[in-house]
């Protein structure tokens, strides 16, 4: 079954058991879709409001900007489990012949590709959910800006783990040209907290 699929208690269940996985990077992924759907819920909070009149085009548009980045984050959640499972079946491969060496070290460094693949996609969404947040701060229903500091710590917080997972696996990439794909994560999570800060601190001092 599906992360996704289960049930709150089941999922927390599994995450709280000896099991490898769900590890950080699905629980991040988790985080961040957390934040994505507060977003929608104060943007539906606030469109049919005839009060709100003047945020209801920005909140309609924010409000599918936000589902896209929801519905990857939600497929995240289960992806770097399955991506976790891959590296780990590539280090079970046989290793008894120069051939089967081979082989499992081309599966390994394939998997571990994947793994750090996997959570990278997963900052770039948390970034993107960070500024469509900002886009609705104080242009939307104001009995609902806790939500948004909220999203925006749940984004932060997505961030700032799927970048642990992203260094844990990078120093098993032996190819350079493959981990300079990834050179801008550390400069990503600096962009994403004093982006994520500033919509804490504008959301409390509304308060």
């Amino acid at each position: 079954m599906k992360l996704v699929d289960m049930t709150v208690k089941n999922y927390l269940d599994v995450l709280k058991s000896e099991a490898p996985a769900p590890g950080g990077g699905s629980v991040s992924a988790l985080s961040a879709a957390q934040g994505a759907g507060l977003v929608a819920m104060v943007c539906d909070l606030t469109i049919p409001k005839e009060k709100y009149a003047e945020y209801k085009d920005l909140c309609q548009q924010v409000k599918a900007e936000i589902l896209e980045v929801f519905d990857e984050l939600v497929i995240g959640i289960d992806k770097d489990t399955e991506a976790y499972n891959k590296v780990s079946a590539a280090f079970k491969l046989p290793k008894g012949t120069d051939e089967e060496k081979a082989a499992r070290s081309k599966a390994i460094q394939e998997a571990t590709i994947v793994a750090t693949e996997v959570p990278y996609e997963a900052m770039s969404l948390c970034m993107k959910g960070i500024e469509i947040t900002a886009k609705i701060v104080g242009k939307s229903n104001p009995n609902a800006s806790s939500d948004l500091g909220v999203a925006a710590l749940n984004f932060l917080a997505g961030i700032k783990g799927a970048y642990l997972n992203v260094m844990i696996n990078l120093p098993g990439i032996k190819s350079e040209e493959q981990k300079a794909r990834f050179k801008d994560a550390e400069e990503m999570v600096k962009k994403a907290e004093a982006a994520a800060d500033k919509i804490y601190k504008e959301v409390l001092a509304s308060l």
